[in-house]
């Protein structure tokens, strides 16, 4: 029994279904209380709540448990307490020193767990990049809560947001393009073709770069940075558009498992582009447009990372139950939704943006705890 007790665990086993059914109540409480249709706690009645819980709170769960794996369980535990804590005291008291001296700490550990290790082990600085993130959203975090606590905060907050945004979404780049990668080139090959345009390095170091020089450029308060900053925000979609189609991906049609992160992957471009265009002067709002990143991009490749790593790792088999990739779609209306782009009025479009997530993650709540159940019967 003691054994069993000290035996590391995978961190993915707590963390993913937690960032699972956060997600499914967050999202749909918040837009319910900003309405005023049900009763919700300060954090989510601000406009900013939402979006600081699902980029510090269910992002930073999905990250903790793909990043750490396998843990002492009581240390697993003690992290899930501390992130609790944080999640509690935000919804409570959002701009109080409790809430950003909580998220942080958080992040800081996380941090503390996490980069040594990518700092020392990889010898390319590309592969340097995860450390280098989750650093920047330590920083990004602490800098948001600062920003809160001013009176007049809004180009900053809306800075640093897109800060956080930008720097999830590099991750989401650089974890993506190595999954996906190495992954298509096998299927190519069981499937008797060659692909050659792999990782693509020149490809990745340049989107890296791009987005590194944008997280410099989001700082300077001068008016020309904007239209900069939208001109690689499309290089950046560009490279990742054509290295996505280096990878041949009209091939892969017969792996659903390929299909939802190759979604994921595409948001990423149509966030980037949409970005940009609103930097230039879109019709769309900024507020908008960054939903097609933490909604389209994020929702789709977090979702379906959670339960292909979790399939691969209790039935063996990424497409065992190849129906559960279907998960993307709702997240990928509900992202439009976001985009108010339909024309329904937006109210409406929120209430069935929000609940359209509600309902996939709710979904891969219940997946995910089957999954854990037959791990246990193994």
């Amino acid at each position: 029994m003691s054994q069993s007790r000290s035996k590391p665990v995978f961190a993915n086993v707590y963390w993913f279904p937690l960032a699972a059914i956060h997600s499914a109540l967050i999202l749909p409480w918040s837009v319910a209380g900003q309405f005023g249709w049900w009763p919700a706690p300060p954090g989510l009645r601000v406009s900013w709540g939402h979006g600081h819980e699902m980029l510090f709170g269910f992002a930073l769960a999905v990250m903790t448990g793909y990043l750490l794996g396998p843990q002492p369980r009581r240390e697993i535990l003690a992290m899930i307490g501390l992130w609790l804590l944080a999640r509690i005291t935000f919804l409570g008291w959002p701009a109080s020193p409790a809430a950003a001296l909580l998220n942080f700490a958080f992040v800081f550990v996380l941090a503390w767990k996490t980069v040594p290790v990518f700092l020392k082990t990889a010898k390319k600085w590309r592969n340097k990049a995860v450390g280098v993130i989750v650093l920047g959203l330590c920083f990004s975090m602490a800098a948001f809560h600062l920003v809160v606590g001013m009176e007049d905060r809004a180009l900053l907050a809306r800075k640093m947001l897109l800060e956080a945004i930008l720097l999830l979404s590099a991750l989401m780049f650089f974890m993506g393009g190595r999954m996906l990668a190495p992954a298509i080139a096998g299927h190519m090959q069981d499937k008797g073709r060659a692909l050659d345009a792999r990782v693509q390095p020149g490809f990745e170091a340049a989107v890296l770069l791009l987005l590194a020089a944008l997280l410099l450029l989001n700082l300077l308060p001068v008016a020309w940075v904007s239209t900069v900053e939208a001109l690689l925000l499309f290089a950046c979609a560009v490279l990742t558009l054509i290295r996505m189609l280096r990878w041949q991906i009209w091939h892969c049609l017969d792996r659903p498992d390929f299909l939802a992160l190759l979604t994921g992957y595409g948001w990423l471009v149509a966030g980037w582009t949409l970005i940009g265009w609103s930097l230039l002067g879109g019709t769309l709002a900024l507020s908008s447009v960054f939903h097609a990143i933490t909604v389209g991009a994020l929702g789709t490749l977090s979702s379906n990372v959670m339960i292909r790593t979790r399939m691969l790792r209790c039935l063996k088999d990424p497409n065992a139950w190849p129906w559960v990739y279907l998960l993307a779609v709702p997240v990928s209306i509900a992202a439009v939704l976001r985009l108010t782009i339909t024309g329904l009025p937006y109210d409406t479009a929120l209430l069935l943006a929000a609940s359209l997530w509600s309902a996939a993650f709710a979904a891969l709540f219940l997946l995910l705890l089957m999954l854990a159940t037959k791990e246990k019967r193994r």
